[in-house]
């Protein structure tokens, strides 16, 4: 009875202890938390120094969270939201649901960044991804009068897609239509997400896929395979700067400012570059990992203000709609 007696006290604790640690909600998307991307390392990192639960909830991909937040309103369980970029911080700011932050950081990005609800913690630059032995073209034109097949993502639910249209767009203006005629009959397919594009192109689905300068370097780095590449862009290659940003209606609105805070910090920076493959917001102490270097760095850099993408989101989404349904 004493063995029991004492089992059954050691229940207790354990669960009154687990009832006592806070839980963080961060909604994220798919790839960041899979085995291979940052999110098992940064949950462990930020666990040591919280005294909490984190739990990461995937939502495929960056353009799907802000859909689920929509859905869900004040009545949401997440705490951050962890995954958003600079295509859609007004339409996330529209929803009234971010609480501002105070963070502080010596950022190493190519824009002074001053927003005040949105911490960046990556950012990278698109492009076309691409074996090494093919000659690709070097503008969105060249590509439309080539053989190639692409593959790429729905702007409706990928942050890359969105990308890409804000790219054509900002290139092109009145002309984006023309442009996307004309790469019409180089798309294979049109993904929900990042990762199934990516996958159909390492499959041999495709010649090109949409994705970053930075790709080329998981290959490098992880596989030491320097057989991917990607295509430099006469129009010059559009931003992505990936942000994070807590809820006004968190029950944890410390521990999720703290994990605002966290992602800008060397420990959360120092992760990021290998497992999300993408370049940090602040550079860590280290600096870039080794195989960084070998990557392609475009000439001109392309970003539309955050406040003007919504308007030019719905024009050019109905381009892009236009020349895919003819």
């Amino acid at each position: 009875m004493k063995y029991l007696a004492l089992a059954a006290a050691t229940t207790l604790a354990a669960s009154a202890a687990a009832a006592d640690t806070p839980e963080l909600v961060v909604y994220t998307y798919d790839s960041f938390v899979s085995d291979w991307g940052p999110g098992p390392q940064i949950e462990k990192a930020f666990e040591e120094t919280c005294g909490c639960d984190l739990k990461f909830v995937a939502n495929g991909d960056g353009a799907e969270l802000l859909a689920r937040l929509r859905l869900e309103g004040a009545r949401s369980d997440a705490d951050v939201v962890l995954g958003l970029d600079t295509s859609l911080i007004a339409a996330a700011k529209e929803t009234g649901l971010f609480a501002n932050t105070e963070v502080s950081a010596d950022y190493a990005l190519p824009i002074a960044w001053t927003d005040a609800t949105f911490a960046p913690y990556d950012w990278g630059y698109f492009a076309f991804v691409h074996n090494a032995d093919l000659d690709p073209p070097s503008s969105f034109r060249a590509l439309g009068e080539s053989d190639l097949k692409i593959v790429i993502q729905d702007p409706r639910s990928s942050t890359p897609g969105l990308g890409l249209l804000m790219w054509v767009k900002d290139a092109y203006g009145d002309k984006a239509p023309a442009i996307w005629n004309g790469m019409a009959d180089n798309i294979v397919t049109v993904t929900k997400g990042w990762s199934e594009a990516y996958g159909l192109f390492l499959e041999g689905e495709a010649d090109m896929v949409l994705s970053y300068t930075t790709s080329p370097a998981y290959h490098i780095i992880a596989e030491e395979d320097e057989s991917k590449a990607a295509a430099v862009f006469d129009e010059g290659h559009y931003m992505q700067i990936e942000v994070v940003g807590r809820l006004a209606g968190s029950d944890q609105p410390d521990l999720a400012a703290d994990f605002v805070r966290f992602m800008v910090s060397d420990a959360a920076q120092s992760i990021l570059p290998t497992p999300n493959w993408m370049y940090p917001a602040v550079m860590p102490s280290g600096g870039l990992p080794k195989g960084f270097e070998a990557l392609v760095a475009p000439e001109k850099a392309r970003l539309i203000e955050a406040d003007k993408v919504p308007a030019i989101r719905d024009e050019a989404l109905a381009e892009w709609l236009g020349a895919l349904s003819q």
